[in-house]
């Protein structure tokens, strides 16, 4: 039965999920939105959509990745005594003072002992799923065709062995180069060896450069190169999760598109990475925020874009994929863009204050790019008190949520300590007073006297675990009695088990069944934050239990077996992970 105990290999230009086997059965080419090519985690039959490497009578597989780097490695073993390695990466390294970072894969099979006998089925399909993909063939490589994009194999393997699928014995060792319709000048088991020593090389730096806390050391290095593989280079978009159409819950139709970039999520993604010293994803970021929003020529903010800066996002389902352990219906597109969600104002803000102030950006933030997030602070200020979806995207009704409220807020409150930074004192007074005035109606109508506490949407008096950001975003002091009281009150509606649900009220699919991973997180920091650290550490120590064998989190979790859901890998989630371990982590100068 399919799980979601898979791992993840890119190069932020493609992402791949592979399996504990080394079978790849999630890649989209020729990026993280493009046609699912090898989409066997949305299928049921084995007919196509996947690259795996059968070893005969295999008996136990062990996987871990490369020290601090996004390379796995995949040991098989079969009953005879013989095994053999795989190291599955994408090429990511600086060469010729720039990033190469190439639409490939890179699959190198070595014999570790014995006689191993293997089987190559390398099947990609076109048209998300619909047709195998069309095959020819050179002296040196098998070309994959397809209407829309061809992907080469250049490999030093018998190309009859894989075109027809026969077993061979591994003799030492075979380099696979799957990516561009383009010659290879070199062997391949050259080009494998150095873009492996090279890759190796990057990540490492990469890391080496992190400021991570003392404690859960390797559990932050894995979120934080796994963020960073989410970020597509080429425009400096963060997509929420490489998949879609996972479901929320077995059998639930929550089955949505994650390949795409939502402010929000993009804004808590570069935060988490900047807390850690990574700042070159945050730039390309705000570059992109900054396209987006000059595109909106002062309109009104969509909460999710295409990768490469589009605004529309079509939804369809897909009738040749069943889905993921059959639980359909596959989406294709995501018409949350359609959505009006006012928090957005806030998230874009956020993102771009940090280029104001941190000084080791190479670009400073000046008087127009001022000017322009002056508009969007304009759409915060007009829409903080109207109804919208929120941020759980709420399909079938709209209110007026006291987190979008928040972060409009966020948007003019942030926009005031700009306009300070650059000296503009009337700005200042300006932005000063309508953060005031937002503040005080979400005070007064979010504030529900019965129940003691905030709630979720104004005059209302249900709680979700937005609610739980109040102080993080600088709404509340963490000495204010109102917050206290508010995580007490989140504690009692929203907690199962060891786990926050989001919300509890029904919505357009009825009550949720899993829970929010992100929300838990959220509630770790809020403990920490009322100084229940004690707790805090316990309840996180159990959600790291929660991850896959290799470090990762999906959206959700089963809070009663523990088992994942959702899209995978979510960046949300990952977030959560960083930013809590940062929190609760002893200091550096405490640990010796």
């Amino acid at each position: 039965m399919k799980s979601l105990g898979l791992a993840l290999i890119g190069n932020c230009s493609i992402g791949a999920l592979v399996d504990h086997q080394a079978n790849i059965s999630w890649a989209c080419f020729p990026r993280f939105d493009g046609d699912p090519m090898f989409c066997a985690l949305l299928k049921e039959t084995d007919d196509f959509g996947y690259f795996c490497v059968d070893l005969a009578d295999c008996e136990r597989t062990e996987q871990h990745y490369l020290e601090n780097t996004a390379i796995l490695v995949t040991s098989l073993y079969d009953y005879h005594g013989g095994a053999i390695e795989v190291t599955d990466f994408a090429p990511r390294f600086n060469q010729h003072g720039r990033t190469f970072r190439p639409m490939m894969l890179v699959r190198q099979l070595r014999r570790l002992s014995g006689s191993p006998r293997i089987t190559l089925r390398l099947r990609p399909a076109q048209d998300n799923g619909a047709a195998r993909a069309t095959v020819t063939w050179g002296s040196n490589h098998i070309r994959y065709v397809t209407p829309s994009l061809t992907l080469r194999l250049t490999t030093n393997a018998s190309l009859t062995a894989i075109m027809q699928e026969t077993s061979f014995f591994l003799e030492d060792t075979v380099t696979l180069l799957l990516g561009p319709d383009e010659t290879v000048n070199e062997p391949c088991d050259e080009i494998g060896r150095r873009f492996l020593e090279a890759s190796t090389q990057y990540w490492r730096q990469w890391v080496r450069n992190l400021a991570i806390p003392f404690e859960w050391q390797a559990a932050v290095i894995r979120a934080a190169i796994t963020l960073k593989l989410n970020a597509f280079d080429d425009t400096g978009a963060i997509i929420a999760a490489m998949t879609t159409s996972i479901p929320e819950a077995a059998g639930s139709k929550r089955n949505w598109d994650y390949r795409y970039c939502w402010l929000r999520d993009g804004y808590f993604v570069v935060n988490a990475l900047n807390r850690l010293g990574a700042t070159r994803t945050m730039e390309r970021y705000l570059a992109y925020i900054v396209n987006i929003a000059a595109d909106a020529r002062g309109g009104p903010l969509q909460p999710v874009y295409g990768i490469d800066g589009r605004a529309e996002l079509p939804e369809s389902e897909v009738q040749a994929l069943p889905g993921y352990r059959g639980m359909g219906p596959v989406r294709i597109g995501n018409l949350a863009y359609r959505q009006v969600q006012h928090d957005v104002y806030g998230s874009a803000i956020l993102a771009a204050t940090h280029i104001f102030f941190d000084q080791r950006l190479t670009r400073r933030g000046d008087d127009a790019l001022f000017r322009q997030l002056e508009t969007l602070g304009e759409q915060a200020r007009r829409c903080h008190d109207q109804p919208d979806a929120g941020l759980w995207e709420l399909r079938g009704s709209a209110r007026v949520h006291t987190f979008s409220a928040v972060m409009c807020w966020v948007a003019c409150d942030r926009l005031a300590r700009i306009s300070r930074q650059l000296g503009f004192i009337d700005r200042t007074s300006y932005w000063c007073a309508q953060a005031q005035e937002i503040h005080d109606t979400i005070s007064r109508r979010a504030w529900n006297e019965t129940r003691n506490c905030f709630v979720s949407t104004f005059d209302g008096d249900a709680m979700d675990a937005s609610l739980l950001l109040l102080v993080e975003l600088g709404f509340l002091e963490a000495s204010d009695p109102r917050f206290a009281s508010t995580v007490e009150a989140v504690e009692n509606d929203l907690r199962r088990g060891d786990f926050i649900f989001r919300y509890v009220e029904k919505d357009d699919f009825g009550a949720p069944e899993n829970a929010f991973l992100v929300c838990t997180f959220w509630y770790v920091n809020a403990l920490a934050t009322l100084q229940r650290r004690d707790e805090a550490r316990a309840l996180f120590e159990k959600l790291l239990a929660c991850r896959n064998q290799h470090g990762l989190l999906a959206e959700h979790i089963d809070p009663s077996s523990g088992e994942q859901w959702g899209n995978f890998v979510q960046t949300y989630s990952m977030v959560g992970l960083i930013n809590a371990a940062m929190r609760l982590s002893i200091r550096w100068d405490q640990a010796f």
